[in-house]
């Protein structure tokens, strides 16, 4: 849709992003914070990974998402003997004898990656390039990736035995890291009476793949103002021991900083942000809005943090 200026264009993307969220609600109950974060990497052309314990609907929001989303998706359950090949396709041959590539399910707009710690580092590096580069190489050709696409993998975090931690590498693939809490009382109360009568929320769609990347554009032109972009800056530099920007905090309990990476997601969290509540430029509180989900995977804690008790937030409240 043609817009006459940027302006009218976030007015437009706030207003998405309400009916966006309100279709959404009717499956997915509460977790507004979670929701928002999950639309704001949409928007932004990131990746996200939501971590929580069973049952929190992690696999039901990405799906509702989908729905209301007029994208293609496609569900890829992570197992210890899943192959990259089921997840990039492979080369076969067809019955004129001749190689032909049959996609997999990553060729898709959303791809929803259940349990991605479930399956060995072999098969999670399958993902790398084509969360990166929009793109896989299968036997020295490189296919590209449809336009949107989304990776939106999700973690259990308490079931550690059988499973394979993301590598850092990987980690830093992702735009946001959203960890889910349990409902409130009055929010299960309402999740069980949706659950357990003949309750169906009927989705329609909100937003086709061309108005999504047109949002995505938009957000890059948002401005922003040099005292805020530094601000982003410090924030990842400061996560980074031996440095000259390193608080005592990060000195004494990270071993290992956010990279560049950090400070670009913090910039188009920040603009995001910004943009789905009507401001026409972010400030420095949209920036510490969406700061721990950009920054909590990216630092290491040593074996002193461990031992004290001091949890990523913790070090990432200290930075504000």
């Amino acid at each position: 849709m043609a817009y006459k200026s940027d302006v009218e264009a976030v007015d437009a993307l706030a207003k998405a992003y309400k009916v966006l969220s309100a279709e959404i609600g009717k499956v997915i109950v509460g977790q507004e914070e979670v929701v928002k974060t999950v639309i704001i990497s949409l928007f932004s052309n990131g990746h996200s990974l939501l971590v929580g314990v069973p049952g929190l609907a992690k696999t039901l929001l990405v799906s509702t998402i989908s729905k209301v989303l007029d994208l293609e998706f496609k569900r890829i359950q992570f197992t210890p003997d899943l192959m990259p090949s089921d997840i990039l396709g492979a080369e076969i041959l067809d019955e004129s004898r001749q190689f032909k590539f049959n996609k997999g399910p990553i060729f898709s707009n959303i791809v929803l990656a259940d349990e991605i710690n479930r399956t060995p580092p072999k098969t999670q590096a399958a993902l790398l390039e084509a969360m990166q580069e929009r793109s896989v190489t299968v036997g020295g050709v490189e296919h590209k990736l449809p336009a949107p696409f989304f990776v939106l993998a999700t973690q259990n975090p308490i079931e550690q035995e059988g499973t394979y931690p993301l590598p850092e590498a990987q980690l830093d693939r992702f735009m946001f890291n959203i960890t889910l809490d349990y409902p409130s009382y009055e929010e299960e109360i309402q999740v069980v009476k949706n659950t357990t009568s003949d309750h169906r929320a009927e989705l329609t769609n909100v937003l086709t793949a061309k108005e999504i990347m047109e949002f995505q554009d938009l957000i890059r032109k948002i401005p922003i103002a040099d005292n805020v972009l530094e601000y982003a800056v410090g924030l990842a530099s400061k996560t980074r021991p031996g440095k000259s920007m390193a608080t005592k905090e990060v000195n004494d309990y990270i071993s290992w900083g956010a990279g560049p990476r950090a400070s670009q997601y913090l910039v188009l969290g920040a603009k995001c942000h910004a943009a789905i509540n009507g401001k026409y430029s972010p400030d420095i509180e949209d920036v510490q809005a969406v700061a721990k989900y950009v920054l909590r995977h990216r630092i290491v804690r040593n074996y002193k943090a461990e031992a004290a008790g001091i949890t990523e937030e913790n070090v990432i409240e200290g930075l504000f």
